[in-house]
C-alpha cells in the first residue's frame, strides 16, 4: 500500500498477508513453483467497505497442467471471473484451454474470456487443461469477504 496520504491505503500492491481460502479452493496463497501465484488481493479485512477482488497469473512449463483448481460451490453474492491471454499480436487468444461447469454445463474456453455468474449458481470445477504461454486471472464479486 502506498502510504502517508489520505488515499494511499486505497492502492493495493501486495498479496493479503495469510491468505486462507475456503475448502473449495485447492490453491495455496503462493504456488508460484506450481506455475501459479496470487498477486494481488482485496477484501473488507484488507480495506474496510472493500469488496472481494483477486488478480493471480498462470504460467506454462511447471509440469502442473493440466490440473483441477476449484471445486464445484455457489456464493451469496454475483462473481465475476475473467482470464486473459498475453499474446500481444492476438489478445482475444488466451494462449491455452480451460475448462469451466455452470450448473450441468461444460465450458472449454480458447479465448480470452469473462463470465458473469449470478448469486446461488453452481460454477467450477474450473480446469486448466494446457497452457501455451501465461494467462493473467481475475476474479469480483460484491461479498465483502471470499467464502
Amino acid at each position: 500500500m502506498v502510504a502517508e496520504t489520505k488515499y494511499g491505503k486505497n492502492f493495493i500492491t501486495t498479496p493479503k498477508p495469510d491468505l486462507q481460502y475456503p475448502s473449495f479452493r485447492q490453491e495455496e496463497v503462493d504456488r508460484s513453483d506450481k506455475g501459479q501465484a496470487s498477486f494481488l488481493y482485496l477484501d473488507n479485512e484488507i480495506l474496510k467497505g472493500a469488496f472481494y477482488v483477486e488478480c493471480m497469473w498462470f504460467w506454462p512449463g511447471s509440469g502442473f497442467w493440466p490440473n483441477q483448481l476449484i471445486q464445484a460451490h455457489t456464493h451469496d453474492f454475483d462473481e465475476v471471473l475473467c482470464w486473459f491471454g498475453t499474446n500481444p499480436d492476438d489478445p482475444h487468444d488466451l494462449g491455452g484451454e480451460i475448462e469451466i461447469w455452470m450448473d450441468d454445463e461444460k465450458h472449454t474456453m480458447t479465448k480470452s474470456f469473462m463470465v458473469f455468474i449470478p448469486k446461488g449458481v453452481k460454477h467450477a470445477p474450473v480446469t486448466i487443461k494446457r497452457l501455451d504461454r501465461p494467462v493473467l486471472h481475475f476474479s469480483v464479486g460484491p461479498g465483502k469477504m471470499y467464502r
